[in-house]
């Protein structure tokens, strides 16, 4: 399971992404090698490569965002 922090607002366009909930809000990638570029809380940039099916949870908490995913989910 994996977890970061960042300050940046994510975009999850509709033709790659896939909203599964809005309670938390869980997105699911649509094809193989969806990439997210994130700047973490720390400045570290982390790039996380997902398959197709994999999914993350993106939630919003007090001037920040948390997303998680389950490593299974990932290509890299």
């Amino acid at each position: 399971m994996g977890i970061v922090h960042t300050t940046q607002y994510l975009d999850f366009p509709s033709e790659s992404w896939k909203i599964l909930s809005n309670n938390p809000t869980i997105f699911e990638a649509l094809d193989d090698n969806l990439t997210l570029n994130i700047r973490d809380v720390s400045h570290r940039e982390r790039k996380l490569v997902f398959k197709k099916g994999g999914r993350i949870e993106y939630m919003r908490s007090v001037g920040k965002y948390r997303l998680k995913w389950d490593d299974v989910d990932l290509i890299n």
